[in-house]
């Protein structure tokens, strides 16, 4: 919880102003009461219209007053809970971009953007009630309490017995709802995952005629997660009528026993009506105290889960070199091993390998060989749990985020891109690239095919994840933006897996003109894309099965035969 409270500290004012005045307008508030006995006994019953013109012009004063006072907390309130939320929000961002891989699978994507919504926005919440009623509400109950002791002591024993079965049903209600709310949120995760999954790949679910299952699967997670919302919905709905049942029989015990004390002449009936006000102030105090337990038993589990990720420190840890050393070798591999969280089983395992500067690399092997795994260790997507990765013959976790990130241009598997325009996406990789640059690069990536054809050129817009475009117009937008980067390392993981084969091929044959100084690692599960790399690195169940040329690889390798004799089949029956 300690992470939270910083965030608070920029609006001391508003957290200060906004209670000081909601205070001063329940002080007020009290006043109405013992005002209005004073106009029923002094005013009505001894028939001195003077004195109730006068007493209730004083009472207009003091509501015009509360007013004022209501407003100036309720815009404190809302600068200081607005403020906060932002700056949760930045702050939690800043930390999840922080984060390695390996955290951003296990917290889970949309737990995430979950956290970052729903539960900031309920803390929210909490921050603007801490203004508005967490300080008035307990004020009105003490203060109604005060005042009705002061009018009658012994009538006023009647709330000593109450408080006490209030305090006990708002603790029942907290102790049975707080883990309630914990699972409520963890099933609302799941529902947006399966939300997600749906949304995003409902082109393959309507392909496989699986929308059927996939509204029982969806049906299934929502039953389950409002069927937990509803049982606790119902332990929260049980507050409201519990506490209004308690505060109603004591407003008739006031009320009865009230009575008896008029005819006795200890009270008179001005007082029974101010008692009775004071009666609906507590009542009243108390519901918003019993909403308020609500309120906060769901902060207090969306603040546990804001808190995990704020607390999460990042697993990979940079170092301080700002540069990355020029080396006979650009990147290699010294007994590398890697588990996944979760796995016992080694994605890749004991790896030896060096790439020489200015050396292609290809890397070919079947589906779950390893391959993206090997070259996500190069950018610390994910750290080796053995041996270490040299980067200019220097250890990778000693150079800085920025020289890391600077040295290397890797294009992933999903051709990721952003709502914006092209060249947006373009200048993600280089804020000040010209348009020349932008063309060149495009060129490069046989992306000028399409672009030149579209009335915006590099103006056109983007839709969210590049759904605009095909599969391969993405994959080489994706590979232009890496060559814009102009690094010594470029990295092309499957890049170029929904290109056709003559679009494939000229491609390869533009970034080797456009990259004979760079370290180019291509991975791919082609022949063609990796043949007539400088050397071909043949990945099986996360170990190199072998490492050589084209030619020698065929001879020697009996995996990587299989391989090229398999694709010449195919190739064979796509001629027929």
């Amino acid at each position: 919880m300690k992470k939270l409270f910083p965030f608070l500290k920029p609006y001391r004012l508003q957290l200060t102003v906004g209670p000081f005045f909601k205070l001063s307008e329940a002080v007020l508030e009290l006043l109405i009461p013992t005002l209005m006995a004073l106009i029923i006994d002094n005013g009505v019953n001894a028939g001195n219209t003077g004195y109730v013109i006068k007493m209730g012009a004083l009472m207009f004063v003091i509501a015009t007053f509360g007013v004022l006072f209501a407003y100036i907390c309720q815009y404190s309130a809302s600068i200081a809970s607005q403020g906060f939320g932002t700056d949760v929000r930045n702050a939690m961002f800043k930390k999840i971009c922080s984060f390695s891989f390996e955290q951003l699978d296990k917290f889970g994507i949309p737990s995430l953007i979950n956290r970052v919504t729903g539960d900031v926005n309920q803390l929210q919440s909490a921050v603007a009630m801490l203004i508005r009623l967490v300080i008035r509400a307990p004020f009105l109950c003490v203060g109604g309490l005060v005042m009705a002791m002061a009018i009658d002591l012994k009538l006023s024993v009647i709330f000593m017995l109450v408080i006490p079965m209030f305090i006990v049903v708002l603790f029942l209600v907290m102790f049975k709802a707080v883990p309630l709310y914990k699972s409520v949120q963890k099933k609302l995760d799941t529902l947006t995952l399966v939300l997600r999954e749906n949304l995003s790949g409902v082109r393959v679910i309507r392909a496989f005629a699986g929308v059927r299952r996939e509204k029982e699967r969806f049906n299934e997670k929502n039953t389950d997660y409002a069927d937990t919302a509803i049982r606790v919905g119902r332990i929260a709905a049980l507050t409201n009528p519990a506490t209004t049942v308690i505060m109603n029989l004591a407003a008739i015990a006031v009320i009865y026993f009230g009575g008896i004390r008029v005819n006795t002449g200890h009270l008179s009936q001005g007082e029974v009506i101010a008692f009775i006000n004071y009666i609906t102030q507590i009542l009243n105090a108390m519901i918003v105290v019993a909403n308020l337990v609500v309120l906060y038993t769901k902060a207090y589990a969306s603040a546990l889960r804001v808190n995990e990720v704020l607390e999460t420190e990042p697993s990979v840890k940079y170092g301080s070199k700002t540069a990355v050393e020029k080396s006979e070798n650009a990147v290699e591999f010294k007994n590398v091993s890697l588990t996944y969280a979760g796995s016992n089983i080694s994605a890749v395992e004991n790896i030896n390998l060096s790439v020489k500067t200015g050396e292609t690399l290809g890397i070919i092997g079947g589906t779950g060989s390893g391959k993206t795994t090997l070259v996500s260790l190069i950018p610390r997507f994910y750290d080796a749990t053995e041996g270490e990765v040299l980067l200019g013959g220097v250890n990778v976790k000693e150079y800085s985020e920025d020289a890391l990130r600077n040295e290397i241009a890797i294009v992933q598997q999903r051709a990721a891109l952003f709502s914006g325009t092209i060249a947006s996406n373009m200048r993600m990789a280089k804020e000040d690239a010209t348009d020349g640059e932008i063309r060149a690069a495009m060129s490069t990536a046989q992306a000028t095919e399409f672009t030149d054809r579209l009335e915006r050129g590099f103006d056109t817009g983007v839709a969210q994840g590049g759904n605009n475009f095909s599969g391969g117009q993405r994959q080489r937008l994706t590979i232009a933006r890496a060559l814009i980067k102009n690094s010594p390392i470029l990295i092309l993981d499957d890049s170029a897996s929904a290109l056709d084969y003559a679009t494939d091929a000229a491609l390869r044959k533009a970034v080797k003109e456009n990259t004979a100084s760079k370290t180019v690692i291509i991975v791919s599960q082609r022949v063609n894309s990796v043949k007539n790399a400088d050397r071909i690195v043949v990945m099986d169940d996360g170990e190199i099965a072998g490492i050589g040329t084209h030619t020698e690889l065929f001879k020697t390798c009996e995996i990587y035969r299989e391989i090229c004799l398999s694709q010449e089949e195919g190739d064979e029956d796509e001629k027929k």
